[in-house]
C-alpha cells in the first residue's frame, strides 16, 4: 500500500497506511478494505491534529473491528481491535490514556485514525494479529515478542492435524498464526471456531491406519459435538483435512470466499441427495455467519475434558513404577452389584495404552453370597489367571484393581493360592486417586494432571463402565423373567 503524507488542514482517506520503513514492508490492504468514514467532521484549523482525530473517532461505528492510529507523517503507530470501535478508539483521547503506563508515552503522537469493520469479535481478533504482523507498528511492542505471547499452531505433518494455543511454537511441521495479545481471548476464539469446524485440540498421536484407535473412548468434546473424534476413527482423514482447510481460510481472512464455496458445496450435496452432508454444511454456514452472536471471547468456558496421551502415560508408568521396560499391556478389574444381587465382574484389556475390546471379559460371580467385594475380586482374579496359566497364554504387564488396600490384598491372595507369579499389581482408590502396591504401606500420590495417573484412571473407569453395563443386562433379564 503506497504511503501518503498527511496534511494538517485536511484528513487523509480512511485506508490503512504503511510507512516505507524497515518494519512496514507488507500490505495490510489484502486483509480487507478499510471503511471510508463519510460522516467524519471537517477539520477545524484551530484544532490540533490530535483534537481533530478525537472528533473523527466519535463518528466510528459501534461495531466490531480494527482501528489504526497514525502519526503526523501518516505512519501507522498502533493497531488494536474492538467490539465497539467508537468506544474503544475514543478511549485513547481521554485523560486516563495519557497517564496510563501502556499508552502515555505515545498517545500524543496520534494525528489521524482509520478503522476496518469486521463481522465479529473473532474476526477482529484475527485481523488485528494479521495487521500487526504485516505493519509492525512501533507501539505494538508486546506482539513482537515471539517468546512471550501466544500463537495459534496447527500441525501439518500429522494425519489428523491438531490445533493448539502455545507460547513456544515449533520451528517446523506447523502453520502458525499470531502472535496474539491475549491468550484468554485466543482460547475463546479457538473454542468458538471449534464448534464450527470440530477440529481436535488434544495431544494424541493419531495414525490413520492404526486400527486400535477404533477402540479408544473419545473425550467429552465428541459427546457435545465439538469434535469429530478422529481418535475413535469417526471421521476419515480426507474429511477431517477439509475441515482444517476451511479453518485455515477463516484464519487467513478469507471467510467471505469460504462461505461462497460452502454454499456451493451445500447445493451440490442437496442435488446429489447427500442430505446429511448438506445439513452439516448448512449448520456450519449459519454458525460462521453468526460469529458476532456467539458471546464474549473472555467468557467462553471450555468443559473439562479428560485427555489421555497413551505413549506419555505408559512412559510415565515406567518411571513411576521404576520398570525396566515400558509396559505394553494393562488389564483392569472391577466389581458391580446391587444390594448383593447379580454380582458381576469386568475385565478390560489395554494394549499400548489403547482399549483392546476383543480382550474384554465378563464374569458372573458364582462363589460369593451377598456383598463382598474382596471375595469377588479373589474369585475373578483366580478364574482369569488360572485359565491363562493353563493355556500358557501371556500375562498382562500390569493388573489394575479398582479399590484400595483391601481389594489389592484379595488379588495378592488369589495368586498365592494358585501359586502363580503375578504381574505388576496395582490398585487405584477413587477417593484420593492413590495408587497402592503390594508390600508398600504408603500409596503413590501423583499429580492429577500426570499422564500416568490419567491412563490408570482411564483403565479403571472403562472397567467400571463395562461392569455396570453387564450388571444392567443381567438385572434387566431377571426382571423380565
Amino acid at each position: 500500500m503506497a504511503k501518503k503524507k498527511s496534511k494538517k488542514s485536511k484528513p487523509e482517506n480512511n485506508k490503512p497506511e504503511n510507512a516505507e520503513s524497515e518494519k512496514a514492508k507488507s500490505k495490510p490492504a489484502a486483509l480487507g478494505k478499510v471503511a471510508e468514514n463519510e460522516s467524519a467532521p471537517q477539520p477545524d484549523p484551530e484544532l490540533t491534529p490530535f483534537q481533530q482525530t478525537a472528533a473523527k473517532v466519535r463518528t466510528f461505528p459501534q461495531s466490531p473491528g480494527v482501528y489504526l492510529m497514525k502519526d503526523a507523517a501518516g505512519v501507522v503507530i498502533y493497531v488494536g481491535k474492538a467490539t465497539n470501535l467508537r468506544s474503544r478508539a475514543g478511549s485513547y483521547f481521554l485523560k486516563a490514556a495519557q497517564v496510563d503506563s501502556r499508552t502515555g508515552d505515545w498517545v500524543n503522537l496520534i494525528a489521524d485514525a482509520d478503522f476496518m469493520q469486521c463481522d465479529s469479535e473473532v474476526d477482529a481478533l484475527l485481523a488485528e494479529s494479521r495487521l500487526i504482523k504485516d505493519i509492525q507498528p512501533a507501539h505494538n511492542k508486546e506482539l513482537k515478542d515471539d517468546k512471550t505471547f501466544p500463537y495459534l499452531q496447527i500441525t501439518t505433518h500429522e494425519d489428523f492435524p491438531r490445533v493448539e494455543v502455545t507460547r513456544e511454537p515449533m520451528n517446523s511441521g506447523v502453520k502458525l498464526y499470531g502472535p496474539f495479545a491475549s491468550a484468554g481471548q485466543l482460547r475463546g476464539a479457538v473454542q468458538v471456531l471449534q464448534r464450527i469446524f470440530k477440529f481436535r485440540t488434544c495431544s494424541l498421536d493419531i495414525e490413520e491406519h492404526d486400527e486400535r484407535w477404533k477402540w479408544f473412548r473419545p473425550c467429552l468434546l465428541a459427546s457435545i459435538k465439538q469434535c469429530t473424534a478422529p481418535c475413535n476413527k469417526r471421521i476419515s482423514k480426507e474429511d477431517y483435512r477439509k475441515d482444517i482447510r476451511r479453518l485455515h481460510q477463516v484464519l487467513a481472512g478469507n471467510k467471505t470466499k469460504l462461505l461462497r464455496e460452502m454454499k456451493k458445496d451445500m447445493q451440490s450435496a442437496s442435488k446429489e441427495l447427500q442430505f446429511e452432508k448438506a445439513a452439516r454444511l448448512r449448520d456450519e454456514i449459519e454458525m460462521l455467519e453468526s460469529l458476532d452472536k456467539r458471546g464474549e471471547l473472555d467468557t467462553h468456558v471450555q468443559p473439562e475434558v479428560f485427555h489421555i496421551d497413551p505413549k506419555k502415560g505408559l512412559a510415565g508408568l515406567k518411571k513411576v513404577l521404576k520398570l525396566a521396560e515400558i509396559p505394553r499391556s494393562i488389564e483392569g478389574v472391577d466389581i458391580a452389584h446391587l444390594g448383593g444381587g447379580e454380582t458381576v465382574a469386568s475385565l478390560v484389556k489395554f494394549i499400548d495404552g489403547l482399549p483392546f475390546k476383543p480382550g474384554y471379559r465378563r464374569y458372573k460371580i458364582k462363589g460369593v453370597d451377598g456383598v463382598d467385594d474382596f471375595r469377588s475380586i479373589h474369585e475373578v482374579v483366580s478364574r482369569r489367571f488360572k485359565r491363562l496359566a493353563d493355556e500358557q497364554d501371556m500375562f498382562p504387564d500390569i493388573l489394575l484393581i479398582d479399590g484400595g488396600k483391601g481389594q489389592l490384598s484379595s488379588a495378592v491372595a488369589a495368586f498365592e493360592a494358585l501359586e502363580i507369579e503375578p504381574p505388576i499389581l496395582l490398585s487405584l482408590a477413587k477417593k484420593n486417586e492413590e495408587i497402592f502396591r503390594p508390600g508398600e504401606s504408603e500409596p503413590i500420590r501423583l499429580s492429577r494432571h500426570a499422564f500416568s495417573l490419567r491412563l490408570l484412571q482411564y483403565v479403571r473407569d472403562e472397567a467400571h463402565r463395562f461392569a455396570q453395563h453387564y450388571h444392567h443386562i443381567l438385572r434387566s433379564k431377571s426382571q423380565f423373567d
